[in-house]
């Protein structure tokens, strides 16, 4: 619909905001979420579009870092429109945002490229956070999706990036340790890896645990290592296999 560059001020001590591009074909969401997400100085709407052509349009104009997109739009759906987005905008990171809790949508979007899926039930803090981690290039999933998530992932193998090539046979480095009954992992990373598995950020995690979320993040790399996996998301799925 419109581009906004002045959308939001910033002080030039302040670390700049994280710039997004809105595309919703439903107006009175589009502009209240738009007007949301200017209360957080951190965030800062630099545009928004009522389709995925429009957003196609405007995106390598604007070049945001984060393009939220619906799934349920005229013309050509949120899913499809992915991997256009990147194509001509390839800086931005896609967060789908819709209503649908499908897990073919859901699968979609992930193996198309989106940077994460989080329902529109979502409170405003907590997508305030997962826009910024989605800025950062972590993967978010509404946590109550991961169920589906790793579901769809078992049935029809992980997606392409960003979240990581398709996942080894759970995990070359795990193999030797699960085939004589012995974890690879610490307790403590055992513990990590469960939280991960509920869908938690490692800022979410380090409450939990009672750590510092440096100390997660570390957790986190060596989770990965050690299990042969590229993302948290087949981190999920391992420790649900593990589980059945």
């Amino acid at each position: 619909m419109t581009s906004m560059p002045n959308a939001a001020h910033s002080t030039p001590d302040a670390q700049a905001p994280v710039t997004l591009l809105v595309v919703d074909d439903h107006t009175l969401f589009r502009r209240g979420l738009i007007a949301l997400l200017g209360q957080d100085e951190g965030l800062q709407v630099v545009g928004e579009a009522g389709d995925a052509a429009e957003a196609l349009r405007l995106a390598p104009q604007l070049r945001p870092q984060v393009i939220l997109l619906d799934n349920h739009l005229p013309g050509v759906m949120g899913v499809d429109a992915i991997q256009g987005l990147r194509e001509v905008s390839p800086q931005s990171r896609v967060l789908m945002l819709t209503v649908s809790e499908d897990a073919q949508d859901l699968a979609g979007a992930l193996r198309n490229g989106a940077q994460g899926y989080l329902l529109k039930t979502i409170d405003g803090d907590l997508l305030a956070q997962a826009i910024r981690r989605a800025a950062r290039g972590e993967p978010v999933v509404s946590p109550e999706l991961m169920g589906k998530l790793v579901a769809a992932f078992q049935s029809q193998g992980a997606p392409e990036a960003p979240l990581g090539a398709a996942m080894p046979a759970q995990g070359e480095a795990a193999e030797a340790g699960d085939a004589a009954g012995v974890s690879p992992l610490s307790p403590r990373e055992e513990d990590v890896l469960r939280e991960i598995a509920r869908g938690l950020s490692n800022k979410e995690i380090a409450r939990v645990l009672d750590i510092a979320e440096t100390t997660v993040k570390i957790h986190v790399q060596h989770i990965l290592r050690k299990l042969g996996l590229s993302s948290r998301v087949q981190a999920a799925v391992y420790a649900s296999d593990r589980q059945r």
